[in-house]
């Protein structure tokens, strides 16, 4: 058994789970959000404790799924309906600022524009679960906020953007999560005396 699939999760006020065959759906005043769970995973639903608990089948024997494999779904899917659950009642954020010189952003609904020292502004269209608002305030980095109760796909939306410009270690520049701290480099100068 899996440390992580043995806790059971806790259903918090608001939030209505269904289970349906193998596809588990979460509804919560955040959104809704569904999930495919592996058949050898047994997922048990008890709305009388508020609790879901996960346990392994041990008769469910499918070609090439060992048994050190179905302890994997076991933590795995736990942790995907922990983060469905979480993220229906309370939703997700993320914070992102542009460091550098001339670095701005601004968004249109869900289509935000960067100018990241390019020849050219990029534009991404962002889905519509993901709510974003940009801050552009003087004498301060600009800040890109990213809310949703998706955390895969936030994430996801979140390496894109920072894909467009890769924090560097030499001057700092990039697109950074608030509050992260990037291991400087010397350059070349810092050798030659």
């Amino acid at each position: 058994m899996s440390r992580i699939g043995k806790l059971p999760i806790s259903i918090p006020q608001g939030v209505e789970i269904s289970l349906d065959g193998h596809k588990v759906t979460v509804k919560g005043k955040e959104g809704v959000l569904t999930q495919e769970v592996n058949p050898s995973i047994i997922v048990n639903i008890d709305k009388e404790n508020g609790q879901i608990t996960f346990g392994i089948d041990e008769t469910y024997d499918p070609i090439n799924v060992t048994m050190k494999q179905k302890q994997a779904y076991h933590g795995l899917y736990r942790s995907l309906i922990n983060n469905m659950v979480v993220g229906v009642s309370q939703g997700y954020e993320k914070q992102m600022e542009l460091v550098g010189v001339g670095y701005r952003v601004s968004n249109k609904g869900n289509i935000v524009e960067f100018s990241l020292g390019y020849t050219h502004s990029i534009f991404i269209q962002l889905p519509q679960e993901i709510k974003v608002e940009t801050k552009m305030e003087r004498n301060q980095n600009p800040l890109i906020i990213l809310r949703s109760c998706d955390k895969q796909l936030l994430g996801m939306v979140c390496a894109k953007i920072r894909s467009f410009r890769k924090p560097e270690p030499y001057k700092g520049k990039g697109i950074l999560f608030v509050g992260e701290q990037i291991r400087r480099k010397s350059g070349k100068s810092a050798g030659a005396k």
